[in-house]
């Protein structure tokens, strides 16, 4: 089998070659590509006549997997499978792995971070101290007691309320279906209209697909307390940037903003970048050294189990 990484995956040189060594001893070609290309043409070269390709969070478009004739599976380093094109592996039967899991603890922290920032006014004292004042009006809240709603209550939401729930938090939640680990933790699973008005913190993490684009509109942030907290580290599409921006600039919510439309830096002019009582962060949530690590760990393992006839993480 021929394996190419289409990008790089942040871990060392030495990193890589322990992982790629499990493949070439198996008999398996594998090359790896140290930069990133938007470009289709340049995809398709580097992509050739592999049979497997791996590729982080940067897009797979349909005509790159189409031109590969040989093309039979694909192992993607990230949770979502969004940036892959679906339809064109359907269409030649190629079968998709992502990392599911890789980032459960990264981002769950970074959520629960970010709330506290917004409670604690942490990046605001922080700016104060730095200009020479003193707290003045910056007294917060406490997290102990209030109530959280985890919007998504997969295996990030999950491990959020876990840890929200050792803070003393009521836990209420939103997800199409009921999961057991979910009910394990205590979440009242309820309708997303009643999550958004009785949340003290609303907290997302539901993956983008076309029934979540959009999910948190203007009537899902209108129905929030005043006061009440907006944390998004899922994808930036699943709210709607101008009603939250809205909502912001009016003073009746607080955020915690981990993703955008597209990753910063931000267009000059976008709402977010103006708006106030919004902590921003640059899509970090999954970024840590150790979930990195884990991921490229995962990515491999996709590959080697896929050959030996046993897929894990299989998505399509």
């Amino acid at each position: 089998m021929k394996v190419v990484l289409m990008e790089p995956l942040g871990i060392s040189a030495e990193t890589l070659d322990a992982l790629a060594d499990t493949l070439r001893a198996g008999g398996h070609e594998f090359e790896a590509y140290d930069s990133f290309s938007a470009d289709p043409e340049e995809l398709i070269r580097r992509a050739g006549d592999a049979d497997v390709l791996m590729v982080a969070n940067h897009p797979l478009p349909g005509e790159v997997i189409r031109a590969d004739a040989n093309l039979k599976f694909v192992s993607v380093a990230f949770v979502g499978i969004d940036h892959v094109d679906t339809e064109a592996c359907r269409e030649k039967g190629v079968r998709i792995s992502n990392t599911g899991g890789y980032c459960s603890d990264a981002v769950a922290e970074l959520a629960v971070g970010l709330a506290l920032d917004c409670l604690r006014n942490i990046t605001a004292c922080d700016s104060a101290v730095a200009a020479g004042a003193g707290k003045g009006n910056l007294a917060g809240h406490e997290l102990a007691g209030k109530t959280v709603g985890i919007i998504g209550t997969g295996a990030i939401g999950c491990r959020t309320a876990e840890i929200f729930k050792a803070f003393r938090c009521r836990l209420i939640g939103y997800s199409r279906s009921a999961r057991p680990e979910a009910e394990a933790l205590g979440i009242e699973r309820m309708p997303l209209a009643e999550v958004m008005r009785q949340a003290d913190i609303v907290t997302i993490h539901t993956p983008l697909t076309p029934d979540t684009k959009g999910l948190i509109g203007a009537e899902e942030i209108g129905a929030m307390k005043p006061g009440a907290i907006l944390i998004n580290t899922s994808r930036g599409p699943v709210v709607d940037t101008d009603a939250l921006a809205a909502a912001l600039r009016e003073g009746k919510i607080k955020a915690g903003i981990d993703v955008y439309e597209k990753d910063p830096p931000l267009p000059e002019g976008h709402p977010l970048l103006t708006a106030p009582n919004v902590v921003r962060t640059p899509h970090v949530g999954f970024d840590t050294r150790e979930s990195i690590d884990r991921r490229a760990e995962m990515a491999f393992e996709n590959v080697t189990a896929w050959i030996s006839g046993y897929p894990v993480r299989v998505m399509l």
